[in-house]
C-alpha cells in the first residue's frame, strides 16, 4: 500500500511549490532592482551604451540572483558543485535572452522600456529552469 506521507500529498507540495515560486519572485524582484538600478547609473552617469549597460547590469544581478535563490528560495540543500555550473548556462541562456529582447525594442522604445519587455520574457524561463534542472533534484524540490 503506498505511502501517505505528508510530504507527498498535493495539496502540501502544491503549497511549498507557491511558497517557493514567492521566494523566487521576492529574489528576482531585488536583483531586477538592483539591474535597473545599474543600468540607469552606466547609461546615465557613465554615459556608457544601453545594450552594454543592460548585458553588464544582467551578470552582476545574475550573482546576487544565484546566492540568494541558492539560500533562501531553494534552501541551500543543493552544493556549490552541483548547483553552480548549472545557474552559470541558465545565466548565460538569460543573458542572451535579455540582450536580444533588449536590442530589438531598443529602437522601438526608451532603454527603460525595452529592459522591462527583455525582463518580462527572460523571467519565466528562468524560473522554469531553475525548478526543473538546477534545483530538481528531491531534496531541494517539494
Amino acid at each position: 500500500m503506498p505511502r501517505s506521507d505528508h510530504s507527498t500529498t498535493s495539496p502540501y507540495r502544491f503549497g511549498r511549490l507557491l511558497g517557493r515560486a514567492v521566494r523566487f519572485a521576492a529574489v528576482g524582484g531585488v536583483a531586477t532592482a538592483i539591474q535597473y538600478l545599474l543600468l540607469v547609473a552606466l547609461v546615465e552617469l557613465a554615459a556608457a551604451g544601453e545594450v552594454a549597460s543592460s548585458a553588464l547590469a544582467f551578470g552582476f544581478a545574475a550573482v546576487f540572483n544565484y546566492l540568494l535563490n541558492f539560500h533562501f528560495t531553494f534552501g541551500g540543500g543543493a552544493r556549490h558543485l552541483q548547483a553552480l555550473p548549472k545557474f552559470v548556462v541558465v545565466a548565460v541562456i538569460g543573458l542572451a535572452t535579455n540582450t536580444l529582447c533588449f536590442s530589438l525594442a531598443l529602437p522601438l522604445l526608451p532603454y527603460l522600456l525595452a529592459q522591462v519587455i527583455a525582463t518580462l520574457v527572460t523571467l519565466v524561463g528562468n524560473f522554469l529552469l531553475h525548478q526543473l534542472w538546477i534545483y530538481r533534484e528531491p531534496q531541494w524540490n517539494p
